[in-house]
């Protein structure tokens, strides 16, 4: 059996012949599109081309501002996810990420919910290129379905990240393949008039990258998802000396995550929680199952680690964790033994204090592997008493409900199951405020802008840069779609808004559900649907027959003839009394039948149910 530090200290020693640092000073520049290259100054009539093309499409064209850095946020303001910042200087445009988040319960049918990107897709000959700070989702989801609308810009993007993205784009059809320029610690980029210097931070995947921004106006800090962690597994710690000195050149406006800005304390170190997770691999003599984010690759790699040690077959299920597993064993940020990774058709040719299974599932998704396993429908696992669950996640806000469930099931096959409220088995990859004051302190900021989060979390956040000393004039806290206006002297919210409501991905449609049908499914869902279709004479005006009726989640009709029968003759009678004149406007008959037959339904039951009048013409 291995010692636990010799297997650490070959994943150091792994890490660091693939991570080819350079010195700062020696640091690459790349140019815009990945190569070197000169902007080219637009004559007076191609500006004037410009301008009529955007006034034919009922654009407004501002001139281009030089007097301020104009600050856009699309998406990661007032909620978790869906990260997307614009910066305007001039004619240059950069961006920073294109995220996604999942759909609230009264979302139904939504799949993901992306940023509304008109605001850029009017100005694509402007925009330099779009930056990614890491690999999550809420981060970079939206790319596919936005890189074609926004004309292919150049991006940029660390190894994992850029991996990451490209797998992902394979599942997508554009008409053009999507080029992405590697970026990594100590390298710089320029985007027009920006120059973006990329520096390593911590987070709970590999390949985090924190932006310091050189504009026309001063030097500006985008923070990324990020948490100080000063002993790290399968990483190194921020270099919070090199943070220090950028703070010294004087840092104009700090963007700073605010996810754990309501959280007091620093973030458990990952070595705090690997020396956890080892005391259940110590105390179990059965199956373990390790069930987290398909992208914590980090703890993928703590548990595979352990594996190893403890002589465990390991067994990865679920589709983005085992897609994201490929792609870091393949950079090299995840060390698998060879024969460590076993399929789960064999799990019978083992013992169970043989196997561990890593799985996503850990939120209760009704289709994801855990859930799979504890209602008996995998095809290849089951559980025996005695096994033990490990739940290496906290709970997401609104999944509560759906988590509760899934435990209830687990225990009820007599299983341990172990989690984050009774022993350290997570740490969140977000800043807890005594990093975040942190992050201040060596920074020293000018001017503070609280990003990726809640609204209630961004005003916690600016509180705290009160509290560290940042005038509460300098602050601001803003919501997507405002137009925030910053320059040595200042930092404001205009009067100006663009458009950042949610866009809607259902299925292979993209922003095509909007709030009226969404409002449908909702009605839908809650009251069900109730349609009555009348076969009216064309000549009389008279209803032949009796009109029929489809009701779904709405009465049960085998149980609810009475109420039938009355609907069938306020119908007949609604239909009768409104086509009593010599022009018959059908649209105004099935509103009424719609009106009438909807209250009637609410005096009978309560209930609201989407009516659906149909009239055929005989």
């Amino acid at each position: 059996m291995k010692d636990l530090n010799e297997v650490i200290s070959e994943l150091s020693q792994s890490s660091n012949k693939i991570e080819r640092r350079r010195p700062r000073r020696t640091s690459r520049s790349i140019t815009s599109g990945g190569k070197r290259s000169r902007e080219r100054t637009l004559s007076p009539q191609e500006r004037l081309q410009r301008f009529e093309t955007a006034v034919q499409q009922q654009v407004v064209s501002l001139p281009a501002d030089t007097k301020h850095i104009r600050m856009i946020p699309l998406g990661g303001l007032g909620e978790v996810g869906r990260n997307m910042m614009a910066l305007e200087y001039g004619d240059d445009i950069m961006v920073i990420d294109a995220g996604l988040r999942f759909p609230e319960e009264d979302m139904p049918g939504i799949d993901f919910i992306i940023p509304n990107t008109k605001y850029l897709e009017e100005r694509v000959d402007r925009i330099r290129g779009i930056v990614f700070t890491h690999g999550h989702y809420d981060h970079i989801g939206a790319l596919p379905y936005v890189v074609e609308k926004l004309g292919y810009p150049p991006l940029y993007a660390s190894p994992l990240t850029r991996g990451i993205l490209l797998k992902r784009q394979e599942e997508f059809k554009t008409s053009k393949k999507v080029d992405i320029t590697d970026v990594r610690d100590g390298d710089s980029v320029k985007l027009g008039a920006f120059t973006v210097n990329f520096f390593h931070v911590n987070h709970n995947i590999p390949d985090d990258l924190a932006l310091y921004i050189e504009t026309p106006m001063g030097y500006i800090i985008h923070t990324s998802d990020f948490k100080f962690d000063p002993d790290p597994v399968n990483d190194k710690p921020a270099d919070l000396n090199y943070i220090k000195e950028l703070g010294d050149k004087g840092v104009l406006l700090l963007m700073s995550d605010s996810t754990d800005a309501e959280e007091e304390g620093t973030s458990i170190s990952e070595r705090t929680i690997l020396e956890n997770l080892e005391t259940i691999f110590k105390e179990s003599d059965k199956k373990i199952v390790a069930a987290t984010f398909g992208s914590l690759l980090n703890r993928v790699q703590q548990l595979i680690m352990l594996a190893e040690k403890y002589g465990r077959k390991v067994i990865v299920e679920g589709y983005t964790m085992t897609t994201n597993l490929e792609i870091a064993k393949e950079l090299g940020y995840v060390r698998l033994p060879k024969g460590l990774l076993v399929p789960a058709k064999d799990i019978s040719k083992y013992k169970p204090e043989e196997i561990l299974i890593i799985c996503t599932g850990a939120q209760g998704e009704r289709n994801a592997a855990l859930m799979r396993i504890a209602n008996k429908e995998h095809r290849f696992i089951r559980l025996d008493k005695g096994d033990s669950i490990i739940f290496s996640s906290s709970v997401i806000p609104g999944n509560e409900r759906s988590v509760q469930m899934l435990k209830d099931a687990l225990f009820r096959q007599n299983v341990k199951v172990y989690h984050y409220k009774m022993m350290d088995i997570h740490a969140g990859g977000h800043a807890k405020r005594a990093d975040l004051r942190k992050m201040i302190e060596l920074t020293r900021p000018k001017f503070f802008l609280p990003v990726h989060g809640q609204f209630s979390m961004l005003v916690n956040h600016s509180w705290l840069a009160q509290e560290m000393g940042v005038p509460e004039e300098n602050i601001v806290v803003a919501e997507n779609g405002q137009v925030l206006n910053l320059n040595k002297e200042e930092f404001f919210i205009t009067k100006e808004t663009v458009p950042a409501n949610y866009v809607m991905v259902d299925g292979l449609g993209v922003g095509d559900v909007g709030q009226i049908v969404l409002r449908d499914r909702q009605m839908m869902a809650q009251d069900g649907m109730f349609v009555v279709i009348t076969a009216v004479d064309s000549r009389s005006g008279k209803v032949r027959g009796n009109p029929d009726i489809i009701s779904r989640g709405f009465v049960y009709l085998r149980e609810s003839q009475e109420l039938l029968k009355d609907v069938r003759k306020m119908v007949r009678r609604i239909v009768e009394e409104s086509t009593s004149y010599e022009a018959v406007d059908w649209a105004y008959v099935k509103n009424n039948i719609r009106d009438d037959l909807g209250q009637f339904l609410f005096q009978k039951t309560k209930r609201r149910p989407m009516v659906l009048p149909v009239i055929i013409e005989v």
